[in-house]
This record gives structure tokens, sequence and C-alpha cells, in this order.
């Protein structure tokens, strides 16, 4: 398997970031939510999309001949 650079590059700069909380996804996800805040930047919520309908998974039979 080869390794692609720019991948381990990116694991490795998240894996430094997530290492100074000491891996606590909450203390991570807060600085990154003040980070956004001082920002300054237009942050842009939009409404959850509704799910589409799944097609049927249903068998069709064909209709049995009478013997």
């Amino acid at each position: 398997m080869t390794t692609d650079p720019i991948v381990d590059e990116v694991r490795k700069a998240g894996d430094a970031y997530f290492k100074k909380f000491n891996y606590d996804l909450k203390a991570a996800f807060e600085d990154m939510r003040h980070r956004t805040e001082q920002s300054g930047r237009k942050v842009v919520s939009l409404p959850p999309r509704p799910a589409k309908p799944r097609p049927s998974r249903t068998i069709k039979h064909r209709p049995t001949e009478a013997a």
C-alpha cells in the first residue's frame, strides 16, 4: 500500500492539534468554535434538508402458471 504525503501531512496536523487538548473532543471543538467567532467571518447555518424517500425494495414475482 502506498502512502500519500498530503494525507500524511493532514493527519499529522490533526493529531498535533488534538494532542494540545489531550484528545478531548469537547475541548477541541470549543476551541474551534471560539476561533470561528474570533475570525469575524460570517457563519452560515442551513436548515436540514428533508430526506429523500428510498426506492421500494419489493421483489416482483411472476404469475405462476396453472399446471
